[in-house]
């Protein structure tokens, strides 16, 4: 960690324990949002920490690209190790289920929104929202549909959710 003290130094912040602890509890977590890392922090032994002080760390570990986040969804985003960014991610908008694929399974569309619009994407802050391959095989309206009245299967069940995988979740007829 003295790697980290140096590096907030040179951007005139100091090495905190409570940003020690923020940044420990986002290596942990994997993926995380704000408030899932508070508890983290508060149940890591090290004493209480503020919400609004997490906030900050995290802001700050972020400047430093020590952390990243996505936004996977209209709320929270989802924080991770800057090293951690080395996908994108995919969400299912019935069931929410949320799978990671390699950046460059965007490259051709990176490279047309830079051949007509002169546009450099940043793609691993970016979540693709679409159906999983058993909401697509799954005979039930979309989310979006108000008359939707089934009951979307819980990510937990998914065939996918074992194991994050860079492939796309499998049909139905696959076992989990």
């Amino acid at each position: 960690m003295s790697d980290l003290g140096e590096r907030l130094r040179a951007c005139g912040k100091r090495l905190t324990s409570q940003r020690e602890r923020v940044l420990g509890a986002v290596g942990r977590l994997g993926h995380a949002t704000p408030d899932e890392i508070v508890d983290a922090v508060a149940r890591d032994g090290g004493g209480q920490v503020a919400a609004s002080t997490v906030y900050r760390a995290l802001d700050a570990l972020q400047e430093l690209g020590l952390v990243g986040h996505t936004h996977v969804d209209h709320r929270a985003p989802s924080y991770h190790l800057a090293e951690h960014a080395t996908h994108l991610h995919v969400v299912c908008r019935r069931c929410g289920w949320v799978g990671e694929a390699p950046l460059t399974a965007a490259d051709e569309l990176v490279a047309r929104l830079d051949e007509s619009l002169g546009f450099a994407a940043e793609v691993s802050h970016a979540a693709v929202h679409g159906l999983c391959g058993q909401c697509r095989s799954a005979d039930l309206p979309d989310v979006g549909d108000p008359h939707h009245a089934g009951e979307p299967h819980h990510a937990g069940d998914h065939p996918a959710s074992a194991a994050v995988s860079s492939a796309p979740p499998e049909s139905p007829k696959a076992t989990p």
